[in-house]
């Protein structure tokens, strides 16, 4: 049976400090390409960090639009070697038949900072199936101001490595729901949707969403799909990020850090029904 995949690698190094050399080791963050075979064809391949596999490719055919149920899918596992079961590169998924009447065109590698490349369209980048997410989700600003520090405390393989991003969830008292950590930005985010699919948790309409790069288009686009309501990161959306946020009512809040944060859609859920209220003279 070949090696598990690692989430962390162990390496020498030469580190320069102050004019001095020494050799030591360092942590690298795990990165391995994982194909996704949907009933024995293969769908995708993309670069990930190892862990939670399942998840992630749950949350992909999910943001891809292939299935919106759990229900859909009929098994979700590794592929068998020589008799057993093991953690490899490769997630095989069987679908309802129902499932497969949208036929996909999107068959290809994906780097582990890509989320579109390869779309067969401009018309396949954005689904068509999203909606305006809860209205009554409220978040006071300095809970969310705790969001960023909850997120890096949880983040054990950045932790050691300081080479992944990462995805939490949190509820709107800033306690941390669940986190998954990844080379690629758009993978933490699908694991994180995918536990929200196994776990029969979606919509996850009453649940902020926090992400340490930055909030681009598919970031924004995979949250609405998932019901997610507010998404908060450490840098700057994207153009179309914010456009599409505003289009929908999706919350977006950027270069969230220390006690600072900018608004670009949605600020009605950083302001309870009552605080507003006593606002207006």
């Amino acid at each position: 049976m070949p090696n598990t995949p690692r989430s962390i690698d162990l390496t020498q190094v030469v580190e320069w400090r102050d004019g001095e050399v020494r050799r030591q080791q360092d942590y690298l963050a795990g990165e391995e390409p994982l194909e996704i075979r949907v009933d024995g064809t293969p769908l995708s391949v993309t670069m990930r960090t190892p862990g939670h596999d399942l998840e992630l490719a749950a949350g992909f055919l999910f943001t891809e639009g292939l299935i919106r149920e759990r229900s859909q899918i009929l098994s979700l596992d590794y592929p068998k070697r020589n008799g057993r079961r093991g953690r490899g590169n490769t997630v095989e998924v069987r679908l309802k038949a129902a499932s497969k009447r949208k036929r996909f065109r999107r068959n290809f590698f994906m780097t582990s900072s890509c989320g579109i490349c390869g779309k067969a369209s401009i018309e396949a980048v954005r689904a068509q199936s999203l909606s305006r997410p809860n209205r009554d989700f409220f978040l006071d600003p300095e809970v969310l101001c705790t969001l960023p520090d909850g997120l890096k405390a949880a983040q054990s393989v950045f932790d050691k490595t300081g080479g992944l991003h990462a995805a939490g969830l949190f509820n709107n008292q800033g306690k941390l729901i669940v986190l998954r950590e990844d080379v690629g930005r758009h993978n933490a985010v699908d694991k994180i949707i995918g536990w929200g699919l196994l776990e029969d948790r979606l919509p996850l309409s009453d649940l902020a969403l926090m992400v340490s790069g930055r909030g681009g288009f598919e970031i924004i686009q995979k949250a609405l799909m998932a019901g997610i309501p507010l998404v908060a990161s450490v840098s700057a959306p994207s153009g179309l990020a914010v456009r599409l946020a505003r289009e929908l009512g999706l919350t977006l809040v950027g270069f969230l850090r220390g006690r600072r944060f900018l608004v670009y859609s949605g600020e009605e859920r950083l302001i309870s029904p009552i605080a507003a209220k006593s606002s207006v003279c």
